[in-house]
């Protein structure tokens, strides 16, 4: 009985000490693991080392210690995954995942959404989240469809400013990130110094090492900044080869001193700066192994002895894709997996036997070649990357808005940023570029290598008129013969050469004997401009190509790139690039001319201004009100900010119809906007010259009016409206007998020596006919009370001033004086004679006067009785020109450098000029109306010193000095009847500019 308590004691005393060796333990533990930490805190070096080896290694112990030795050997595997096939290879990937548990995926060709459902698929799939990678040198759009596409490294070589490429590097992470992609298998940090590479040359910096070496760490660091892992590529160098390692084996014969001082400066210089992988090569390097048929891949005194021992790298080390015909041909699949893991390799690229490769790795650690425990050392450095990367806490992918988001307005810009500052101007003979004196060019846009309207020919033509030409690669001698005989007419030949191959050794890029002939000859016989747009040792396969008077190297075929060289080439952006690599005697590294950019418009994006696309929205919205309403059923919007055109695009329908879409190009009817575009313009360039006077008398301008009851009227209240002219007179109706018929004296449904002048469709008016209309405004009594009253009559006869004084007519005085110099050549009167119809916008169906839908006339009735062309309605065109000639406005009368309204004129004609009388025009010009006036003339936001004008039809312009703002809205709200006054109750045109300076407002907080 006494035996009893003794034993309770002891058991007690034996579970208290259990308790206690427990607890010690834990803290034991513990602090073992937070010396260890510590440890590998110190031993972590964050300016040198890969970023992962200060990963935690908690979790990477928890999820190891449940892994198989299969699966550890597993883990150091990835496989290639393809999103454009079908279900079959979805679900084999799937067991695959599920089976074998494999370490990671390389995504190849398809689509953004398709690959992320797949992903998500997989990585609920998988027992250890997977290390998802993928080939994006220029970005996603390198493998996927629907995504942005960065230039070429070899474009980004020739840029000065290498924050540039961090950015990229910065923003290509955040799209793979977004697309739950962790490893981008880029830069490629080869030296190209062969130019017939077949297989590097484009995705190189170029030849130079230090500038491969700076290039490829702003890349390495914009992306491991956003946590996405850099991988350089390819070990030791590929770029002095030429055999395309993909279907061969290539030779690297050269000596370890030179491998050492140039192929592997790059890598040495990125592992210094914390690369956190790098990919091997395909190569046979006898100098460093001189196994027959070895790859480098597969080489240990390659990838063990120099790479790992002898350079320290302790990052991922990546195989090339073990199916490329570099091993492949050599080795089967398992086997050339085991032979890569057992040179030193990490982790093994496009395993296409996974079942073999892991019974092979087996065998392999069984024989010796190889320990569990370096495998094990592998799988955990694998899984300390998965947890730098965030796959602890992997989240599924969210796969709303993912096009949107991967096709951010940041990234268009930057991308436009790198393109500008990549093009390369190799010749400017005379300083010909930027092109000065349009109206003394005839210009012709030649595409060479193909037979449709290019991105480059459409981008040269939003600056002056410029027609179009085609050579394709298999032109006949009879038609280039004929093709030379089209060119003679021309004193500018503006040469894009397109559809060239991509690698070299691809029959001379593509450029057959005939293209090369033609552009040579070319060149020797008239002023001649090229732009190359592809791989940028092209050049020298185009002879003569230096004796051109201008030329560019694009480097690719994009439509941006297209886009910048056309703009380049009018000033709208300045040369920047230098040559990475010397193609020929003619054409040597570093080469690159410069240029000032901001001569004429540039088309960018709001960013370029320190806008946001996104606060740009609300436009898109207020005009898809407007035309669901049927307030119009189409329009064209432009914004310009300091010199740079950074919205515009064309929406909706020509009519209701939804026939014919509305092109950025095609002519409005301006109405009104016509006397600010016409009139003023003269009246303001002989203001300039000292040939015209605001205070003198429309007496003194036409003698017509001598005698008159308008022969005292000054210019300066008749551009202000307050000179008690009468509104309008409708001369149509004096044509029309009761009966609803013409009088016989006035139209005729065909064209005579009497009846010359088309008013209308299968309608001529009588040749004397403006006369009676002169008359009859110079018989027109005054308004009886003085005071402001919108008046069209002056500028009708603003034509007949403008010739009294010029000696020139109307018309060719505003095309030759004004719309040619500046470019704004679709400004016209009667479009009809140079356009054809589907350029040109309905107006209004007009039931009354000429009973038909009006197109390609115009659509005010006295405008068009005078042969359409007045000096207050009558002139069309689009967006585009008209924001030429309102920056002419805003920049005080000087456009390119030339001055064309001198003696700061617009700024006078465009004050108030009566304000205290409660009239707050300007001169010919329209001005915000009095403060807190509803519905004005004006956005709210819009200064007092702002001005411009709105048209009959839909059509409105607005110039803004303070804010360096110049906005154009155009549309045929009177189509098909002017009895449509929706646009203006819903306030559209100025609602739109409204949400500009909503935009600016919205930056001015952010900044502050």
């Amino acid at each position: 009985m006494k035996k009893r308590p003794l034993l309770l004691l002891t058991l007690l005393a034996l579970l208290l000490t259990g308790a206690v060796n427990v607890e010690a333990q834990k803290r034991t533990s513990k602090t073992r693991r937070n010396t260890t930490e510590k440890a590998a805190a110190k031993v972590f070096n964050p300016a040198t080392d890969p970023p992962f080896l200060n990963a935690n290694q908690a979790w990477v112990d928890s999820v190891f210690q449940t892994l198989s030795p299969e699966e550890r050997i597993a883990q150091l595997i990835m496989i290639p995954v393809y999103s454009n096939k079908d279900q079959a290879h979805i679900d084999s990937i799937s067991a695959l995942v599920r089976n074998y548990k494999v370490g990671g995926l390389i995504f190849f060709q398809g689509g953004p959404v398709r690959q992320a459902k797949m992903t998500n698929r997989y990585q609920q799939e998988s027992k250890v989240p997977l290390m998802i990678s993928i080939d994006a040198e220029w970005g996603l759009a390198m493998r996927l469809d629907s995504t942005t596409r960065f230039p070429y490294q070899m474009a980004l070589g020739g840029i000065e400013d290498e924050e540039l490429i961090y950015k990229m590097g910065a923003e290509i992470a955040r799209q793979c990130r977004r697309l739950g992609v962790h490893v981008n298998f880029a830069p490629v940090v080869d030296v190209n110094n062969n130019a017939n590479n077949p297989v590097i040359g484009f995705r190189s910096f170029g030849e130079n090492k230090y500038n491969v070496t700076r290039k490829a760490l702003a890349y390495m660091r914009g992306m491991q900044d956003e946590k996405v892992l850099a991988n350089a590529k390819h070990f030791p160098g590929h770029g002095d080869t030429d055999v395309d390692s993909h279907v061969g084996l290539p030779v690297i014969n050269f000596s370890k001193i030179r491998l050492d001082s140039v192929e592997l400066y790059p890598f040495r210089e990125l592992m210094k700066n914390g690369l956190g992988s790098l990919m091997v090569a395909h190569m046979n390097i006898p100098v460093l192994d001189n196994t027959p048929n070895l790859a480098s891949t597969l080489s240990k005194p390659i990838v063990s002895d120099l790479l790992k021992k002898e350079m320290g790298y302790k990052g991922l080390v990546f195989t090339d894709a073990l199916n490329m015909q570099g091993v492949a041909k050599f080795y089967e699949p398992g086997i050339v997996d085991v032979k890569a893991l057992l040179a030193g390799n990490d982790m093994l690229l496009n395993t296409m036997d996974v079942k073999t490769t892991i019974q092979e790795v087996k065998k392999a650690i069984a024989n010796g070649e190889i320990t569990q425990e370096e495998v094990d050392a592998r799988c955990r450095k694998v899984l300390a990357a998965k947890q730098w990367l965030g796959l602890d806490n992997w989240q599924p992918i969210e796969t709303k808005n993912l096009i949107a988001d991967l096709n951010n307005p940041y990234a268009d810009y930057l991308n436009q940023q790198l393109v500008e500052a990549s093009l390369t101007l190799l010749r400017n003979k005379q300083n010909i570029l930027p092109l000065q004196r349009l109206d003394t060019l005839k210009v012709a846009a030649l595409a060479i290598g193909t037979d449709t309207e290019t991105d480059f020919q459409r981008g040269l033509a939003r600056y002056t008129k410029v027609d179009t030409f085609f050579l394709t690669p298999n032109t006949s001698i009879a038609e280039l013969m004929a093709l030379k005989e089209r060119l003679q007419d021309y004193n500018l030949v503006i040469a894009g050469v397109h559809k060239l191959n991509l690698k070299a050794g691809s029959s001379n890029f593509g450029i057959t004997a005939e293209m090369n002939l033609f552009l040579k000859d070319l060149i020797r016989t008239k002023p001649t401009l090229v732009s190359v747009f592809g791989n940028v040792y092209s050049l020298a396969m185009f002879e003569d190509l230096g004796k051109a008077d201008g030329l560019i190297a694009a480097y690719q075929e994009s439509p941006i790139t297209q886009d910048v060289a056309a703009q380049m080439i009018f000033g709208g952006v300045g040369a920047k690039g230098k040559l990475p690599v010397t193609i020929s005697n003619s054409f040597r590294i570093d080469d690159g001319l410069m240029t000032q950019g901001g001569l004429r418009f540039a088309y960018t994006k709001p960013e370029a201004v320190g806008l946001k696309t996104a606060d740009f929205a609300g436009i898109d919205s207020l005009v898809a009100q407007a035309m669901e309403q049927k307030a119009a059923p189409g329009a064209q919007v432009l914004v310009a900010k300091d010199g740079k055109v950074i919205f515009q695009k064309a929406y909706g329908f020509h009519t209701y119809d939804n026939t014919v879409p509305v092109q950025k190009t095609d002519l409005y009817d301006l109405a009104s906007v016509t006397k600010i575009s016409t009139s003023l313009a003269a009246f303001m360039k002989l203001k300039g010259e000292g040939r015209f006077d605001v205070d003198r008398t429309l007496g003194e301008y036409l003698p017509m009016m001598q005698g008159s009851n308008k022969e005292n009227l000054k210019y300066r209240d008749i551009l202000t409206h307050q000179a008690r002219l009468q509104a309008w007179i409708p001369f149509w109706k004096e044509t029309v007998k009761k009966n609803g018929k013409f009088k016989w004296r006035t139209f005729k449904a065909d064209s005579s020596k009497r009846f010359p002048i088309k008013v209308a469709q299968n309608l001529y008016i009588h040749r004397k006919y403006a006369e009676k209309i002169y008359n009859e405004i110079k018989d027109s009594p005054l308004n009886e009370k003085p005071g402001y009253v919108y008046s069209d009559l002056s500028f009708i006869l603003a034509p007949l001033v403008v010739q009294n004084i010029t000696g020139e007519d109307f018309e060719t005085y505003l095309k030759e004086n004004i719309y040619k110099p500046i470019g704004a050549t679709s400004l016209t009167f009667n479009p009809y004679k140079y356009y054809h119809p589907r350029d040109i916008v309905p107006t209004e169906h007009d039931s009354l006067f000429r009973k038909q839908l009006l197109h390609t006339t115009v659509h005010d009735e006295g405008a068009a009785m005078l042969g359409g062309v007045s000096g207050h309605a009558g002139l069309f065109g689009n967006a585009n020109d008209v924001a030429k000639l309102m920056q002419l406005y805003l920049n005080d009368g000087t456009f390119a450098g030339e001055t064309y309204i001198g003696g700061n004129t617009v700024s006078e004609f465009s004050k108030c000029q009566f304000c205290e009388e409660g009239n707050y025009r300007a001169l010919g010009f329209d001005r915000p109306a009095k403060p807190g006036a509803q519905n004005s003339n004006a956005a709210p936001g819009a200064p007092v010193e702002s001005f411009g004008h709105s048209g009959f039809t839909g059509t409105y312009t607005w110039i803004d000095p303070v804010n360096n703002l110049v906005y154009v809205f155009l549309s045929n709200r009177v189509h098909p009847t002017r009895e449509n006054n929706l646009l203006g109750k819903l306030n559209t045109r100025t609602n739109v500019l409204q949400v500009v300076y909503d935009a600016m407002e919205k930056s001015k907080k952010v900044q502050q």
